[in-house]
């Protein structure tokens, strides 16, 4: 594997530093995601009893304690919560804008990647054919078959990990893109549910 790997020459060195970087982004967000789901299936119940007690300062420390992205604008809620209802709602609509950085977090950088590592494995076809058409020009009949046969190589090779990289990037982009789209309507809902709760209008339900 190593050695088919190498003959794909120096463009593999910047396809295998799009590769490290993508999985090491992939491994990130996931277990960023799963984290987050973890902590939410706990923070509303314990979130609900503390504002239906008026424990305030608790579930302040609550939301600080969990640092993720819906306690941070839960507590900008609770912060606000002598406020008149539309400006509690402003201030919520401003962090949930301020968050979602954190929620997209390194998605951009997976993105390019899906893109640069097919382009890269373009630029391999296109150098390995030049090669291959070099050694054609240069002998007669086909040429050296053992030069003719690397040039070759070199696009094939180049060409398979581009591909290679690009395409689970791409699927686990979308994936991270759908699931951030999911958090921040939970985050939007519990945000809703929370100033209503504040407001004397409703009681907090727990969303899933």
């Amino acid at each position: 594997m190593l050695r088919v790997l190498t003959s794909g020459g120096l463009l593999m060195i910047p396809i295998g530093i799009c590769a490290i970087v993508a999985t090491f982004i992939i491994f990130e967000r996931f277990f960023y995601f799963l984290g987050i789901k973890k902590k939410h299936e706990t923070f509303l119940l314990s979130l609900s009893t503390m504002l239906s007690a008026h424990r305030y300062d608790d579930a302040l420390a609550l939301c600080k304690n969990l640092d993720t992205p819906e306690s941070k604008v839960v507590a900008k809620a609770i912060q606000c919560r002598n406020w008149p209802e539309d400006h509690i709602k402003e201030a919520v609509s401003v962090e949930i804008d301020l968050v979602t950085p954190e929620l997209e977090h390194l998605l951009t950088p997976l993105g390019t990647i899906a893109n640069i590592s097919t382009l890269l494995g373009l630029l391999g076809t296109v150098t390995g054919n030049i090669q291959a058409f070099g050694v054609l020009g240069a002998g007669a009949s086909m040429g050296n078959p053992a030069l003719l046969a690397g040039a070759i190589a070199e696009a094939l090779v180049t060409t398979a990990s581009g591909l290679g990289i690009s395409i689970p990037s791409v699927i686990f982009h979308n994936y991270f893109v759908s699931r951030v789209n999911r958090h921040l309507a939970i985050i939007e809902a519990t945000a809703t549910s929370v100033v209503l709760q504040l407001c004397g209008h409703s009681l907090l339900e727990q969303k899933s």
